[in-house]
């Protein structure tokens, strides 16, 4: 982060992501294509990777098998992905099969979503 001029805000250094979007029908065919695109981002823009799912029209294990071979070619090149855009049937299969990707929106491991605060118990000391 750099400083301001007096009066005005600082100015924020900031990485965006490398996004990839995949295609409406994705297979294992795809898969080294894919991980090769995975692994070149994930050097060059700092490690993470959002695979934009949303306009995805293959579903099922599928779908879940070709993130979990991205992911493994993310983290080989010191990186990880973010699924962005992914379908309700896919967010329970990734829960379900407790796979390791990061859904784009969900908040952090122990911390509560935005806007919800913690239960404060009366008698509680301030923090």
């Amino acid at each position: 982060m750099s400083r301001g001029r007096a009066g005005r805000l600082p100015t924020v250094d900031s990485v965006t992501p490398a996004v990839l979007v995949l295609p409406p029908f994705v297979g294992r065919d795809d898969v080294g294509r894919l991980s090769r695109d995975v692994r070149a981002r994930a050097a060059a823009e700092g490690g993470v990777v959002v695979c934009d799912v949303g306009g995805v029209l293959t579903s099922g294990l599928v779908l879940v098998d070709v993130l979990a071979r991205l992911q493994l070619a993310a983290r080989r090149a010191g990186g990880r992905i973010r699924v962005r855009g992914p379908s309700p049937e896919l967010r329970a299969l990734l829960g379900l099969l407790a796979l390791p990707v990061e859904l784009e929106g969900q908040s952090e491991q122990g911390e509560p979503p935005l806007g919800v605060e913690e239960a404060v118990e009366p008698g509680d000391p301030a923090a």
